[in-house]
């Protein structure tokens, strides 16, 4: 004792006690403890742990590695870092375990081995925290379900609906083009289906089980189309995530990229996707960093690339690169013969529960039949989608007829005397049209006119709600409406 005030002056023993105390305490009201040597391996192990992971005798665990014994186990981490591990959640294949890592050190400060205490006697003062841990797992495991789900093909070559010669014919350079992994160009007017198609060749392809990412090189700014490709890291512009993102190359990985209207992609984005083609490697934006990649490219357009390319508007390296498979979506005119079963495709799809047709089962009368087929459709599929929708939610009869129809095209048919409609819809469509000198390309400004202009004022001019229910792009609707001078 000293002379002071009487405390003891070697406290070695107190803490010598202490320790021994502390161990004795936690290992009494812990599910569990082990101590490893300086090699993460099992030098000793409680019974209760030791049953807990299968060991009817704690002998047999000694010697071990720690991560034999308890999976995911971090000892080692803790032994080779000479840090703790305060407070950590193990999970073991049951319910997860509250779990301290402390390391062991000898007399000159090495880390010799490390102790672990799997907690137990605290369980309801961590309810909260298990009930919050709890919540986000489910909630992460959903998300990533979802966003899986959502990286899948929604649409097969069944989907594709038609027996006709050009039908046929497009499905037939489908299932060649997912047969290999090069490069697929799909061309056609907007309508025809290339994005149908796209999801089509992935899901066929050998790449089925990877994602499919779309990234409508249209309906971006060109300012954020390279971040978007490519990633950035953080602080990599103004207004960057401060934990960088990933581009849609990186998200694609072992899968497909489909890149629709590629055709809008500015000049020198093209040169760096050309790149990524042909060395499958690219650099974020704002790092120095090489990232490897395994995509599969399917791109879309409706513009002419030939002739962009010759208008200097599309580099011809590029053209040539992705045009090793080229499939063209045939338009609506050219498959005539597909009009029908496509409308009952559409019909069923629009009655089914929650959409316009509340359940309803709609019958197309042989007028209205032979008014599709003799329509011209420049808006292709997305027309004549567009044209039967407003007939369901607008007709008074689940019986359609070329009266009903010709509002929604814009073809009058004449009654025949006595109130008889002419059943050829056909003669009239085209009487209806003689003597007109427009070109396709005005028509199509005509449909697209009429077409986005009920969608806005459906949504009572509000752009966004009308370009997510038409699914099309923000941007791209509000360079529509300006190019249309389309009043909103």
């Amino acid at each position: 004792m000293s002379d002071l005030i009487g405390v003891p002056a070697d406290y070695s023993a107190i803490v010598r006690r202490a320790m021994n105390s502390l161990f004795k305490a936690f290992e009494n009201f812990s599910e569990g403890t082990l101590i490893v040597d300086s090699d993460a391996r099992i030098v000793w192990i409680s019974e209760r742990y030791a049953a807990r992971f299968g060991f009817t005798d704690t002998r047999q665990a000694i010697g071990l590695d720690c991560e034999a014994v308890i999976p995911n186990s971090l000892m080692r981490e803790v032994v080779q870092t000479g840090k703790p591990i305060l407070l950590d959640v193990l999970e073991n294949g049951r319910e997860p375990l509250v779990v301290t890592r402390l390391p062991l050190e000898d007399e000159t400060g090495k880390t010799v081995g490390a102790v672990g205490f799997a907690l137990f006697d605290e369980m309801k003062s961590l309810t909260p925290l298990f009930s919050h841990y709890s919540r986000v797992q489910a909630e992460l495991i959903a998300a990533r379900q979802s966003l899986a789900q959502a990286r899948r093909a929604k649409y097969t070559l069944a989907s594709f609906v038609g027996t006709s010669a050009a039908s046929l014919e497009v499905k037939r350079q489908a299932r060649r083009a997912a047969s290999v992994d090069s490069p697929v160009l799909v061309l056609g007017e907007t309508g025809t289906g290339k994005e149908l198609l796209a999801h089509a060749i992935h899901g066929t392809s050998s790449r089925a089980s990877g994602p499919l990412v779309t990234v409508n090189v249209a309906a971006i700014p060109d300012t954020l189309l390279e971040a978007e490709f490519f990633g950035a890291d953080p602080g990599a512009y103004t207004g960057a995530q401060r934990r960088g993102r990933a581009g849609k190359f990186e998200l694609a990985h072992g899968g497909t990229l489909f890149l629709d209207e590629i055709g809008d992609m500015p000049l020198q984005l093209q040169g760096k996707l050309l790149r990524v083609l042909q060395d499958q490697e690219f650099e974020p934006l704002g790092s120095n960093r090489i990232v490897r990649t395994d995509v599969r490219i399917v791109a879309a357009t409706s513009a002419d690339l030939p002739a962009l390319v010759a208008a200097g508007r599309f580099r011809a390296d590029l053209f040539y690169r992705l045009n090793v498979l080229t499939i063209h979506a045939p338009p609506l005119r050219s498959r005539r013969s597909d009009i029908e079963a496509l409308a009952y495709a559409i019909l069923e799809e629009l009655c089914a529960p929650g959409r316009g047709g509340h359940g309803r089962h709609f019958e197309l009368q042989d007028d209205a039949l032979r008014l599709l087929a003799s329509h011209e459709w420049p808006g292709n599929v997305r027309e004549l989608r567009n044209a039967l929708e407003r007939a369901v939610m607008l007709s008074d009869t689940e019986r359609i007829d070329a009266r009903t129809l010709a509002a929604f095209i814009g073809t009058v048919v004449q009654p025949m005397p006595g109130g008889v409609h002419d059943g050829d819809a056909r003669a009239s469509h085209a009487d209806a049209h003689a003597g007109r000198s427009d070109s396709y390309g005005q028509a199509m400004a005509d449909f697209e006119r009429r077409f986005l202009g009920d969608a806005l004022r459906a949504t009572g001019g509000h752009v966004a709600e009308a370009a997510a229910r038409i699914g099309m792009g923000r941007a791209t609707l509000y360079k529509k409406i300006a190019a249309l001078g389309i009043d909103i």
